[in-house]
């Protein structure tokens, strides 16, 4: 693949990470996958934070087994759904024990979290990306190197 096409891949990834508003967690409880809905903000690392309740089952389920793996997609170009760009982050979510800035970075995207998120069952958890593979359309799908991703989300995030 050409430098210019990974490129443009890396920034059209970051563009759909930085501008999700939501994600579909999975995660494994009993040999079974679990899917749920989770709202991503982004740390000064460019990896994923989540605000998860204790009482959620994929709470229980990351803190029985870390891997995780978090699906973001934008608009589809017209009726088919497939059309639509979409990154697969992979990796290990762990509670963060003081979330300082990455608390407010996420109450930054999302506001209305405030309401909630000093709750006693509520906490910030982040994902490790371990892997991330990019689908743009038709011919247009790789597996991304994760830390120029994160230098891409961080770089989108800086200039926002």
């Amino acid at each position: 693949m050409a430098a210019n096409q990974e490129a443009a891949r890396l920034k059209a990834a970051a563009a759909l990470a930085v501008a999700a508003k939501s994600a579909a967690l999975a995660t494994m409880h009993g040999g079974m996958p679990h899917a749920s809905l989770v709202t991503p903000a982004w740390d000064a690392g460019g990896a994923p934070v989540l605000l998860l309740s204790a009482l959620a089952a994929h709470t229980r389920h990351l803190r029985a087994s870390p891997a995780c793996a978090l699906l973001l997609a934008g608009q589809a170009q017209d009726e088919n759904p497939q059309t639509a760009p979409r990154l697969t982050l992979s990796g290990f979510a762990a509670q963060m024990d003081a979330p300082g800035k990455a608390r407010e970075r996420y109450l930054k995207a999302h506001p209305y979290a405030a309401a909630y998120a000093g709750f006693a069952d509520f906490a910030f958890w982040k994902v490790t990306i371990a892997a991330a593979q990019y689908v743009g359309g038709f011919g247009n799908a790789g597996i991304l190197d994760v830390a120029a991703l994160q230098h891409e989300i961080c770089t989108l995030l800086h200039d926002s």
